[in-house]
C-alpha cells in the first residue's frame, strides 16, 4: 500500500470508499493532471487571458456558448446568481451582496433546498439573491412554481444532486419552459454530474460543475452557459468573485483533466471483487445499488441493523488505514461502498477489515 504524504502530519492513510466527496479531497488526480499543475507553477502567464482561453476550451467541451473558471460548483452558484441579478451593471457588481432595489429573488423547488455541507440557499445569498421556495418537499406543481415568480424574480435554480427530492417535483425541461415564458434565466447546479453537455442541451442558461469530482481535476470548477451571462459572471471578479480567485496551476490542471475525460476506470471490476469477497463473510447482506441521482454508477450495499452499522462505520473510519464509506442511508440500515476512488490493492484491505469487524 503506497504511503500518503499526510501521514507525516499524524493522519492515517485513507481508503475512500465514499465516492467523489469534498470532505475527502474530491478525486485522487491522475499523474498527468498533477504534472501539468507542477509545470504551470513554474511559469508566469497573463491570468485574464488564461481565463478567457480556458473558457473557450471548456465551452467547446460542453457545447455551451461560453464558460468561465470558478473555485468550485458552490462558488459557481454564488457567481451565477450574482450574474443573473447584475447583468453588465458594474455598479451593481461592486455593491453585492447588497442587491436592494434590484430584482433579486431566486426561485427553487422546496425539495432542492439541500445541505451539501453548506446550504444551497446560503450560496444564493452570497450572490445577493433572496431564495424563494416553490411548493413543498413532497410535491411541486407548475402552478406552485408560477405563483412563486414575480416582478422581483431574477432567475431560477435547479439542483441536480442525490441530496434533492426529485420525485413529485418538476423536471428541468419543465422549469426551462416556464422560465422561457417569463424570459428568466435558469441556473443548474450539476456539481458532481458526469454528463457535461446534457443540461446545456436542455436549455439551461448557466450550469455550474465541480472540477474535482467526476472530472478528476483539482478542487476548482466552472460555469458553462450563455455568452452574456458568462460575461456577467466574469464581471463578478470586480466584486464577490475576487474572494474566489483561481490560480494558474488549478486552471491548467482542470484543462488537462477535461482533455482526458472521461478516463478509463476499473471501478466496475473492483466492485465485483469486493462483492465476491464480502459475500463469503457470515452475516453480511450484500447488494448492488443504483445511484439515487440516476447517474451510471453502481455501488456495493451492506445491510445491517442501524445501530450495528453505525458501530461498523465508526470502527472502519477510526482504523489505520481509515476506510470511509457512503453513509447517506445509514439510518435505513444501508451503507454503500463506492469503488470509483478505491485502488486495486485496497479492495482486499476492505474485505479483511469488514470481515474481521463483522465476525467480532
Amino acid at each position: 500500500m503506497s504511503a500518503s504524504p499526510f501521514q507525516s502530519l499524524g493522519l492515517n492513510k485513507v481508503i475512500n470508499a465514499s465516492g467523489k466527496m469534498t470532505a475527502l479531497g474530491g478525486t485522487a488526480q491522475a499523474t498527468a493532471v498533477a504534472e501539468v499543475q507542477q509545470q504551470a507553477a513554474g511559469h508566469h502567464v497573463n491570468l485574464a487571458a488564461l481565463r478567457r482561453a480556458a473558457g473557450r476550451q471548456i465551452a467547446e467541451r460542453t457545447g455551451a456558448e461560453d464558460a468561465c473558471v470558478t473555485t468550485g460548483a458552490a462558488a459557481g452558484i454564488a457567481i451565477g446568481v450574482a450574474a443573473m441579478i447584475t447583468g453588465a451593471d458594474e455598479e451593481a457588481v461592486r455593491r453585492l451582496p447588497d442587491s436592494e432595489g434590484l430584482p433579486n429573488e431566486i426561485v427553487l423547488q422546496a425539495g432542492h433546498d439541500v445541505n451539501f455541507g453548506a446550504r444551497v440557499t446560503q450560496m444564493i445569498r452570497l450572490g445577493g439573491g433572496r431564495p424563494v421556495l416553490a411548493g413543498s418537499r413532497d410535491e411541486v406543481t407548475e402552478g406552485q412554481l408560477e405563483a412563486a415568480l414575480s416582478g422581483r424574480t431574477a432567475g431560477l435554480l435547479f439542483v441536480q444532486s442525490h441530496h434533492t427530492r426529485q420525485a413529485n417535483g418538476l423536471s428541468l425541461e419543465t422549469l426551462v419552459r416556464l422560465a422561457r415564458a417569463r424570459r428568466l434565466p435558469v441556473l443548474v447546479d450539476a456539481a458532481a454530474e458526469e454528463d457535461l453537455e446534457a443540461y446545456v442541451s436542455v436549455g439551461a442558461d448557466l450550469v455550474t460543475y465541480s472540477g474535482g469530482k467526476a472530472i478528476g481535476g483539482p478542487s476548482v470548477g466552472f460555469i458553462a452557459g450563455r455568452t452574456d451571462l458568462i460575461a456577467a459572471c466574469e464581471l463578478q471578479n470586480l466584486g464577490i468573485a475576487r474572494a474566489m480567485k483561481v490560480g494558474k496551476e488549478q486552471i491548467a490542471g482542470l484543462l488537462a483533466a477535461l482533455d482526458a475525460y472521461p478516463t478509463p476506470s476499473g471501478w466496475f471490476e473492483r466492485l465485483h471483487r469486493l462483492k465476491d469477497g464480502l459475500e463469503s463473510v457470515p452475516g453480511a447482506r450484500i447488494s448492488v445499488e443504483e445511484d439515487l441521482a440516476g447517474r451510471n454508477i453502481k455501488r456495493l450495499g451492506l445491510r445491517l441493523e442501524p445501530a450495528a452499522l453505525k458501530g461498523l462505520v465508526q470502527a472502519l473510519a477510526s482504523g489505520d488505514p481509515a476506510i470511509y464509506t457512503r453513509n447517506h442511508q445509514i439510518d435505513e440500515g444501508l451503507v454503500l461502498f463506492d469503488l470509483r476512488e478505491v485502488k486495486d490493492e485496497d479492495v482486499d484491505v476492505i474485505v479483511e477489515r469488514v470481515g474481521s469487524l463483522l465476525r467480532t
